[in-house]
């Protein structure tokens, strides 16, 4: 079975572009994390926001992107070795002097970032200014080869991840984002289901020209059932009836971690969800809104979705039937309109080696599962078939849904 043609799109261009597409590229990143936190800060109060495993304060957010790309970019001594540099090899100083203790994500404990002494906004931007026209200046002088633009693809796709968290804190908090580019989009009546043959498949990203997260590699072949799976998400058209037959108080549908889920969080609809009579209404941009039953279904735990799946007497898709389908099936295969929880655990696969931004998967093999595709909130850079994202089970923030396949 081969590959279908990915053509230049802008995430094949952020893993494989050179040096003048990672500049733009740097540069569009830039600016809607400006632009987006310019809307969280008219919005709160002194940029202050509840103490929750699932926010960070804006302003630790917006100190963290600069700091990251400085710390792997201009004050990395070993930027140009790639996958092979010494993550340990000394640092030049940061800006502030301190910024190691203030914004090193592998450092501070999340709930001492609301307690920390952080630069002020205007000062934060005069220092993530600065430290993006060092990166592109260097980026400039840098060899036209993977190994040096290493470092540079990973602080693009780094920043536009933090981005899409600032979008779903904006959800979290009812605050409005206008951009047209980060709204929902309706989805056509469920087409026919796909089959996807018995085979091989090789999983992950092959060893081909460009940048790979770590967690893609190395590339296990596995051997494939036949699937039959769905051509898009499910949406609310599909996945209200469980709700309004009673499938929240239906303990069969409901893992054992899902009963626990459901008893502790006290949740008996989807969030930001509510009925009004006979409609259902989302809350969303701040208000309260008619929802659209043909958007995908969204800001489902992965305790709902596999509840839902065994009410239809469905299954989730593993990771690897979803990339299969992905790669292959093309345009057929509809996907990106939210992310999608799948029935993986995330774990390395056979032979994996941490690259040198140890923090980003090797902490995090611990049984939450994989989500793969992308959501609305996620910028084009990031929508790549082969990417695994990866969240607890029980969040609900995450902009994903999920389709099934036959049981």
């Amino acid at each position: 079975m081969q590959e279908a043609s990915l053509g230049t799109d802008p995430a094949i261009q952020a893993r494989q572009g050179g040096r003048d597409a990672l500049a733009l590229a740097l540069q569009a990143s830039r600016a809607d994390t400006l632009a987006t936190f310019e809307a969280l800060e008219g919005a709160l109060e002194g940029l202050r926001v509840p103490l929750c495993a699932e926010l960070n304060p804006p302003l630790w957010e917006l100190g963290h992107v600069g700091w990251f790309q400085a710390y792997w970019v201009q004050r990395n001594p070993q930027r140009e070795h790639g996958v092979r540099a010494d993550s340990e090899a000394p640092r030049s100083p940061g800006e502030p002097a301190n910024a190691d203790e203030l914004y090193h994500s592998g450092r501070v404990p999340h709930e001492s970032r609301w307690r920390l002494a952080l630069p002020d906004a205007q000062t934060t931007r005069r220092q993530l200014q600065r430290q993006l026209e060092t990166t592109l200046a260097l980026l400039a002088d840098t060899p036209e080869h993977d190994d040096a633009l290493y470092f540079f693809r990973l602080a693009l796709l780094h920043e536009d991840m933090h981005h899409e968290a600032a979008l779903r804190m904006a959800q979290a908090l009812g605050i409005a984002i206008d951009d047209p580019r980060w709204q929902p989009r309706t989805l056509p009546a469920p087409p026919a289901t796909l089959t996807l043959p018995a085979g091989r498949w090789r999983m992950g990203s092959p060893e081909t020209a460009g940048f790979a997260f770590d967690n893609e590699s190395p590339v296990p072949e596995l051997p494939m059932r036949a699937c039959e799976i769905d051509a898009q998400v499910v949406r609310w058209a599909e996945y209200l009836p469980f709700v309004e037959a009673g499938g929240y108080a239906q303990p069969r549908w409901w893992s054992a971690v899902g009963r626990k889920w459901l008893s502790e969080s006290g949740a008996r609809a989807p969030r930001y969800l509510r009925r009004d009579g006979a409609n259902w209404r989302q809350w969303r941009h701040g208000r309260w809104q008619a929802l659209e039953p043909a958007e995908a279904a969204c800001h489902l735990t992965h305790h709902e979705a596999q509840a839902w799946c065994r009410w239809a007497g469905r299954k989730l898709p593993c990771e690897a039937d979803w990339e299969r389908a992905a790669v292959t099936l093309g345009p057929r295969f509809r996907w990106g309109d939210v992310w999608e929880w799948t029935s993986s655990t995330f774990a390395p696969f056979p032979g994996f080696v941490a690259h040198p931004y140890r923090e980003y998967s090797a902490p995090w093999f611990d049984g939450r599962p994989v989500l793969r595709g992308a959501s609305f909130m996620t910028q084009p850079r990031m929508r790549h078939p082969r990417y695994r994202n990866f969240f607890q089970a029980w969040r609900g923030d995450v902009t994903a849904g999920f389709r099934s396949c036959a049981a």
